[in-house]
């Protein structure tokens, strides 16, 4: 680790050192929390750390590839085309990550999709394939338990989320889950060509 260096100034001849401390997340005292529901919590926290990331990316692709359809034209023919590319890269980009998720990473991810573009995952896979495709992979994501239709509920059961979602706004998501396991978060490897 590279050494940091400390800012200071001259004040009445004396040399005052300046350093900024990170933010502490103080829980009340006495907040009875059951072992399962704080373990259910700290499991939200690391799942959302590691899939908002990818839902943030989908916000910004779905709003390129819009402006692209737009801008360009394009006929039925070449928008199937552009939109079959862009499938086949992202799955090449991101094959690994997708396969390697859980299932309440996934679950969690659908979600979020929800939150960023406003529209269900089955919506998205509509819109821009087909609606067979979408009932492929609703099909699919049956045999998981998952429901591409589910609707992101900020005031029911993703407050906890929508939670975590404004901390990451706010530029505290990271003390926060420092604060809960003790390290700073992985971040999420998107590819430069996405960035």
């Amino acid at each position: 680790m590279a050494p940091t260096y400390m800012y200071y100034m001259v004040q009445d001849g004396d040399t005052v050192f300046l350093d900024t401390i990170q933010p502490a997340w103080i829980f009340p005292k006495g907040s009875r929390v059951n072992r399962a529901d704080w373990r259910k919590y700290c499991r939200l926290v690391y799942n959302f750390n590691k899939v908002y990331p990818y839902a943030l990316l989908g916000k910004k692709l779905a709003e390129e590839v819009d402006l692209t359809i737009e801008m360009e034209n394009l006929k039925r023919r070449k928008r199937d085309k552009y939109i079959n590319d862009i499938q086949w890269q992202l799955l090449h980009d991101f094959e690994d990550a997708i396969r390697h998720m859980t299932i309440s990473q996934g679950q969690l991810l659908v979600r979020l999709v929800d939150r960023e573009l406003g529209k269900t995952p089955y919506a998205v896979v509509k819109d821009y394939k087909s609606k067979a495709a979408a009932g492929f992979w609703q099909g699919v994501a049956k045999l998981f338990d998952q429901d591409l239709k589910t609707r992101y509920d900020p005031d029911g059961v993703d407050k906890q989320t929508e939670q975590l979602v404004r901390m990451w706004e706010r530029g505290e998501f990271d003390t926060f889950y420092y604060s809960i396991f003790y390290e700073w978060p992985k971040k999420t490897e998107i590819p430069s060509q996405y960035q």
